[in-house]
């Protein structure tokens, strides 16, 4: 059925941490992250690092919750039915013995591995870059009046993020 891998919840949580870590390197785009937002070396060595990535690490476990059902679509076909009348039985698992429980145990059956690949999640990771992150980013540059190219580093950085995060998701769980 649908259950977690807490496994593959922890890595992908890891992954902005670890994309960040290459993307913001001084030798790939640091240098000009740093020039567009007026940051100098003296400032960036202030603040608690081992803080900053603990909470990184905490919000990237809750954006990762939130991928799963954006990338693995049975997950819409059981919210729809879990709660119906007779779905799950006293112990909650789904019961079979039920119209509701029988269709979705035979869906599961027949769909249960479709679009479940690296490749398909990491599509639907790339297409929330584009669609959710660039407005996003690019709304909160226009009126924090910052260079457009800063808003471009930060959604490649989010949409190579979150293509790698639901390309996981997607052929592990």
């Amino acid at each position: 059925m649908l259950e977690l891998n807490w496994t593959i919840i922890l890595v992908s949580a890891l992954v902005p941490t670890i994309t960040g870590m290459i993307w913001y390197n001084p030798k790939v785009f640091g240098n000009a992250w740093m020039k567009l937002n007026g940051f100098t070396e003296e400032q960036m060595k202030g603040g608690s690092l081992p803080k900053m990535i603990i909470l990184s690490i905490i919000m990237s476990l809750l954006l990762t919750m939130f991928l799963h059902p954006v990338v693995i679509h049975q997950m819409g076909i059981y919210s729809v039915l879990a709660d119906e009348p007779g779905v799950k039985g006293a112990n909650g698992a789904i019961d079979t013995t039920t119209a509701a429980g029988a269709y979705l145990t035979t869906f599961f059956e027949t769909y249960g591995d479709r679009f479940r690949t690296f490749k398909h999640g990491a599509f639907h990771g790339a297409l929330a870059g584009v669609f959710l992150v660039l407005p996003l980013f690019g709304i909160n540059g226009l009126f924090e009046r910052k260079p457009f190219k800063l808003t471009l580093i930060h959604v490649g950085y989010w949409t190579l993020t979150l293509a790698i995060m639901c390309g996981l998701i997607c052929q592990f769980t």
